[in-house]
């Protein structure tokens, strides 16, 4: 089930983003560390309604933010669709001992399904340049790369940018 985020639900999602963050550096993919994800983040993002979780039997196993507010860093990349009327998704995790299961896959339906009855243009996402199944992952559900941005605080290694237009 997927629901809404509340704040009592952080302490859960923390959770499984340091558990992701792990098994990520693991594999050499440094794209979270102890600075991100963060529990104001977190704590924003529940604020604006933009956090939701995925349930299985009362267990959260996986997070998805979907925004309407465009990151600054975004601002240099040549979008396909006008800026205005776009989703922004930051910070997905599934635990990873639900990965390779299709939560992922759900998470996402869930996320084109709400942009397309919301009337949205389009999703825009970025991922990490060195989390190659990350991109083979968004290229598969027909998004495309379109440019690269950085997080200094989080990795030297650029983040690809990727748009879908619905």
């Amino acid at each position: 089930m997927i629901r809404p985020a509340k704040l009592t639900d952080i302490p859960q999602i923390l959770t499984v983003t340091k558990v992701c963050a792990t098994a990520m550096i693991q594999q050499g993919i440094y794209q979270w560390n102890e600075n991100y994800p963060s529990k104001q983040a977190f704590e924003t993002d529940i604020e604006r309604g933009e956090l939701y979780i995925l349930q299985e039997d009362n267990q959260i196993i996986g997070s998805i933010v979907l925004s309407t507010l465009m990151d600054e860093e975004y601002v240099p990349i040549k979008w396909l669709t006008p800026t205005g009327k776009n989703i922004y998704i930051h910070r997905v995790a599934v635990h990873p001992d639900y990965q390779g299961k299709g939560y992922a896959q759900k998470m996402m339906a869930f996320a084109e399904n709400y942009a397309r009855e919301n009337r949205f243009e389009s999703i825009r996402l970025d991922t990490f340049s060195q989390n190659k199944r990350n991109q083979r992952f968004y290229e598969a559900r027909g998004f495309q790369r379109l440019g690269d941005i950085f997080f200094p605080k989080q990795s030297e290694h650029p983040f690809h940018c990727y748009e879908l237009v619905l």
